[in-house]
């Protein structure tokens, strides 16, 4: 058992906990939850005994061995699976003992060394190491490659799986999904569903936590609070506290209203149906997130683009990948405002590659690339991060983008990112990921993009931050193509989801629990591999050729009168609004007297006008909508 008595802990000479008491039994699994800087990271290097408390007392078992992700990774040349290995300490102390033991001939420590190797699970810690390796994305050929040659993100991959590898008592893992995507992410929460260990665990991911911890330990205003359940089972009980207070209230009031609108607007759209029932979705959620989130302190919205062209890029027929190499071949796209499309796809498949192509940053092997002359994409990876002037301050960034803007108006749009005060005008260098992070972004959106890409999104950023990100992207116009291991912003903004499998791009039958299962039958497949008969493979390939080709014929046909009944409901309320307009001067007693018979006869032949063209587009409305309907529905 973990227990805090009346502990007091500070950094800096800042105290982060007073006087706090808590008990956490052996076997937990217990999310830590909390804004950034208020002390998690803080609450681990106590536990590990890094830190050392203001007053109170600590108290955990002393024969617990304590396993946490390294920060850093130094260039080694040693294999990546003898990496992961030598973090069992005792594993290895015991091999070089028996080594010893070996060439003196000592028969007896053989044999107490050979017993105790079997006791900690020697003989089979390599094929456990590689289940891990297997499952954080790695390959059987990466085994034996230098740690010096692995990436920045990879190397944290194999700190996270040295960590899960050490037979640890107590797990003690700070965001382990960054640098994650979807598949390693689902892999990893359920090894942490099923490993004995007690776990302490810091996650922006609220479908994580859910899906991991029993209980939530919560930093707020200097005090430790322990709550039963998952994140949500938090976020409701915070949410009725918060809920009694009026400013909570208002803000969510304003909130359902907003989402109502949208509904009541556009729920009848073919063009829209699928966003309003995006915003039903948000609604049924709205009473625990709005009064939960209250008091974040992140309040923006992305800018009304300049145009919307329709469509914004289209692709066809092309290829992508590197050194002359296809990674993706046969590639058609066709993105619209108002799409929202997410990617999913194992790692290496070729989601950032397909987003690269989009964004023009790779360049495109084959094909077509139509883009609409107003396009404006807005395009986020991590690599954005690195383009920040370190020397320059948040609001220098935002004026070199726009010299001419006030200050004060640039600053109150960079606290709506939680850049205020000095925070503002201070140099980026030693910013923190999370403040970057968002930096990247409030630089992106302030620059009205119509196409938004965006590469993992939610790297580093804070739940709140995320939340708010996901309320901004609800409300954006324009089109969208995301890869993000964060589900809930999947399922909150993403209407579409595309697969990226086997060098083909297609849209996925199902949602993210069905892509959970399918990535489970891939795993079992290469576990147990069943031979196919190559003409019945053929044949389905051929049959998904045939219905894709059926699909795309029909959504030819579907698209041009889809687009048109867009064009005539938009006329249709810009003429009826102006026929109201003029009908509510005619009611107007004192109208006759302000005007006179040539202005009131030509307001009236306007109005009658108006009424034609009314009555014309909204019999065209309906021809079109017959036509649409006796087209049968996409598969």
């Amino acid at each position: 058992m973990i227990a805090l008595r009346q502990v007091t802990f500070a950094r800096a000479g800042r105290p982060l906990v007073v006087d706090a008491s808590v008990q956490l039994h052996a076997g937990w699994k217990v999310g830590v939850v909390g804004a950034n800087g208020c002390g998690k990271s803080s609450l681990f290097a106590l536990l590990a005994g890094e830190l050392h408390a203001e007053s109170g007392d600590v108290e955990l078992p002393a024969s617990w061995r304590i396993a946490r992700v390294a920060q850093e990774t130094p260039a080694l040349p040693d294999a990546a699976i003898d990496f992961v290995l030598d973090g069992d300490h005792e594993l290895r102390r015991i091999e070089r003992e028996l080594a010893a033991a070996e060439a003196a001939g000592d028969g007896e420590a053989i044999g107490h060394l050979h017993a105790r190797y079997g006791e900690i699970g020697g003989y089979s810690a390599k094929a456990r190491v590689a289940e891990v390796l297997h499952g954080l994305g790695f390959s059987d050929a990466d085994f034996g490659h230098p740690v010096a040659d692995f990436s920045g993100g990879w190397r944290v991959r194999l700190n996270l799986a040295r960590a899960l590898s050490c037979r640890a008592d107590l797990l003690l893992l700070d965001e382990p999904t960054n640098h994650l995507d979807l598949d390693a992410v689902l892999w990893l929460e359920q090894w942490l569903k099923n490993t004995s260990a007690t776990l302490l665990l810091i996650s922006h991911d609220r479908d994580f936590l859910d899906a991991v911890v029993g209980q939530i330990l919560a930093i707020e205003q200097q005090r430790l609070t322990l709550t039963s359940g998952g994140y949500s089972d938090y976020e409701r009980a915070r949410a009725a506290r918060l809920a009694n207070q009026q400013a909570a209230f208002a803000a969510q009031q304003r909130e359902i209203a907003h989402l109502n609108s949208f509904i009541e607007r556009f729920r009848a759209k073919a063009t829209k149906a699928r966003q309003a029932q995006s915003r039903i979705k948000m609604l049924e959620r709205m009473e625990t997130v709005a009064a939960a989130h209250v008091d974040s302190p992140f309040h923006f919205s992305f800018r009304t683009p300049n145009a919307l062209p329709d469509p914004l890029l289209v692709i066809d027929k092309a290829a992508a990948g590197y050194a002359g190499r296809p990674l993706l071949s046969n590639i058609a796209l066709t993105l619209r405002p108002g799409c929202r499309i997410g990617l999913l796809g194992r790692n290496g498949a070729g989601k950032s590659t397909l987003v690269k192509l989009l964004a023009g940053a790779l360049a495109q092997q084959g094909g077509e690339r139509k883009e609409a002359k107003a396009l404006n994409i807005g395009y986020f990876a991590q690599h954005q991060l690195e383009q920040l002037r370190p020397d320059e301050s948040p609001l220098q960034h935002l004026q070199r983008l726009e010299p001419a803007t006030p200050e004060q108006e640039l600053r109150d749009y960079l606290g709506g990112f939680d850049f205020r005060g000095d925070m503002a005008t201070r140099a980026v260098e030693p910013f923190s990921g999370g403040e970057k992070s968002r930096l990247a972004l409030a630089l992106l959106i302030r620059t009205k993009p119509n196409l938004l890409l965006l590469d993992e999104p939610t790297n580093h950023l804070d739940l709140e931050m995320r939340e708010a990100l996901t309320f901004a992207l609800q409300d954006y116009e324009g089109g969208m193509v995301v890869v993000s291991h964060d589900r809930h912003l999947l399922r909150t903004c993403a209407d579409e989801l595309l697969l990226v499998a086997a060098g083909r791009v297609a849209a996925f039958d199902g949602d993210l629990d069905d892509y959970a299962a399918w990535l489970a039958s891939q795993r079992n497949a290469e576990k147990a591999p069943q031979p196919e008969i190559a003409a019945e493979k053929s044949e389905r390939q051929q049959q998904r050729a045939e219905v894709k080709a059926s699909r795309q014929a029909l959504l030819a046909q579907r698209r041009p009168l889809l687009k048109e009944i867009e064009q005539l409901e938009k006329k249709l309320a810009r003429w009826n609004e102006d026929k109201a307009a003029l009908e509510a001067q005619f009611a107007d007693p004192d109208f006759y007297a302000r005007i006179d018979r040539l202005q009131s006869e030509e307001m009236h032949r306007q109005a009658a006008a108006f009424g034609e063209q009314i009555e014309t587009a909204e019999l065209r409305w309906l021809e079109v909508h017959e036509a649409l309907e006796a087209l049968p529905e996409p598969d």
